[in-house]
């Protein structure tokens, strides 16, 4: 059986490189596996005896800019970093990493030692900060358009009704009657828009109740046609919340789930307890996560950057505000909303700090960085 590294220095430094936190593997001059430490392991979902002696090629399915990283280092004798690398494995099938590529000479063998560091993480605090800087934008740019609009409404409305009993002739009040039914209608939009804004009013919620309540909605509107499918957790604590911005944060994302099934498909809503989540900057010990899973079209990517900007719909006649408001909500209850989507599989995933852990901690990693 192949060894890992040959040479009188090999157990100290190989002693040293399995307690790195950072992915290591160590390829010789043919550039086949000569070593990977436990985080690679853990990384790459595979064990270091199935990888060595192995090729690239035979690691990974695509290792092409790995290669060209190889290249480099070795024509320059330099360290040459990749910052972004979609890699995939058997045990994966998709890992987004930074890795440099260094030449070294480790336990007498020349070759190349590869880091390797996982940018999930990172990029997921950047979509966090994205999404906490637009929903704060968009409540600034909601509540000024709103107060911008109402203002001059009830005025339009009242020279409506002053001008209709003024009227000689009975059918134009048709027209008085179209003025008024739309400042109505602009001004129950304009308290939408400024509803986000009270603080929350919160008590212990049960989130399987609300779910329920969203359940039964979503089918009376949509009798035939739609599945709805539970996937609870039942060991699941409640949650403290304001029950009304919950349930119409939950509403708004599984009213969006079936129009876009047009009145055809399954949804499934879905509860699990998570741990050592990161939300609203701080880590949480535990959460709690609610997903709103349809098999409808699919969002495509350019959507997916601008679904929960204000007054933004896809739909004709949509207000675009429905998205918009369950992240705001969401967000004053200190969570977030991801959204992942491809044809067949649309996910829209709340996460939510449990109590007792309300406060959380401040995220080291974060810290650090």
């Amino acid at each position: 059986m192949m060894s890992g590294f040959d040479g009188t220095n090999a157990p100290f430094e190989s002693a040293v490189l399995d307690a790195l936190a950072t992915a290591v593997v160590f390829l010789d001059g043919g550039r086949r596996v000569r070593y990977a430490n436990p985080a690679a392991e853990n990384l790459f979902k595979f064990s270091q005896r199935s990888v060595l002696g192995l090729a690239l090629q035979e690691v990974f399915a695509d290792p092409s800019v790995l290669n060209s990283a190889v290249d480099y280092a070795s024509t320059h004798n330099s360290s040459h970093s990749q910052l972004d690398l979609v890699l995939t494995t058997a045990g994966r099938e998709r890992l987004d990493v930074g890795c440099t590529v260094s030449p070294v000479e480790l336990m007498g063998q020349a070759g190349f030692l590869m880091e390797f560091n996982e940018l999930q993480y990172q990029l997921k605090l950047a979509r966090e900060e994205r999404q906490i800087d637009q929903t704060e934008a968009s409540r600034v740019l909601l509540r000024n358009l709103a107060h911008e609009i109402k203002n001059p409404l009830g005025g339009l409305r009242g020279a409506a009704q002053l001008l209709e009993r003024e009227l000689e002739r009975p059918d134009l009040t048709e027209y008085t009657q179209v003025i008024m039914k739309e400042a109505d209608r602009l001004q129950a939009l304009m308290d939408r828009l400024l509803s986000p804004h009270r603080p929350p009013q919160l008590r212990t919620l049960n989130v399987h109740e609300a779910l329920e309540r969203v359940r039964s909605l979503v089918l009376a509107e949509y009798p035939e046609g739609i599945r709805l499918r539970r996937d609870y957790d039942v060991s699941a604590p409640d949650i403290v919340a304001d029950h009304e911005q919950i349930i119409q944060a939950l509403l708004n994302i599984g009213r969006n789930a079936a129009q876009a099934l047009e009145g055809r498909g399954e949804i499934t809503l879905r509860t699990r307890v998570v741990r050592q989540v990161t939300l609203a900057r701080r880590l949480h010990r535990l959460g709690l996560m609610v997903q709103i899973i349809d098999n409808g079209p699919g969002i495509t990517a350019e959507w997916q950057e601008k679904i929960f900007r204000p007054l933004v719909s896809r739909k004709q006649g949509g207000t675009g505000l429905g998205l918009t408001l369950a992240q705001t909500f969401i967000n004053q209850h200190h969570g977030i909303i991801e959204l992942q989507s491809e044809p067949g599989r649309t996910c829209f995933t709340i996460l939510l700090p449990l109590p007792g852990d309300a406060g959380g901690v401040p995220d080291a990693r974060r810290s650090a960085s």
